[in-house]
């Protein structure tokens, strides 16, 4: 579960490295972000003459949660780190060129293809 003030690693080429979440995006009073839900992060932390940098507000896809995330057959995945990766606001693409780190196959369902394409390793 991803909620305001949590710390967030980004897991794409964009730039920034460790994020703060600071809105869960869907209702209004919607507390908990899951796989596959989008929020509103500030980047912390960010790598120097990148795409994105520190103190920037940008829309993120949630790819990875600590939670244990509860999938249709019944069985149950979770990962080591909360992570999202940088979608644009309005086509809600992927800004990156490269996603690092294992992403589950429900982000692909939802309809998210080109993260799930350019995941090294789809669960």
């Amino acid at each position: 579960m991803i909620q305001p003030q949590t710390i967030v690693k980004i897991a794409d080429n964009t730039g920034g490295k460790i994020g703060r979440v600071f809105k869960v995006l869907g209702s209004s009073k919607k507390r908990y972000a899951m796989i596959g839900d989008l929020v509103v992060f500030s980047v912390q932390v960010a790598e120097p003459r990148k795409q994105v940098k520190k103190k920037d507000v940008l829309t993120g896809l949630v790819v990875r949660t600590r939670n244990a995330y509860r999938r249709k057959d019944g069985s149950y995945i979770r990962f080591d780190d909360n992570a999202v990766v940088v979608v644009d606001k309005v086509k809600k693409e992927a800004k990156g060129s490269r996603i690092f780190g294992p992403i589950p196959r429900e982000i692909t369902e939802i309809g998210y293809n080109k993260i799930g394409s350019l995941a090294p390793e789809v669960l």
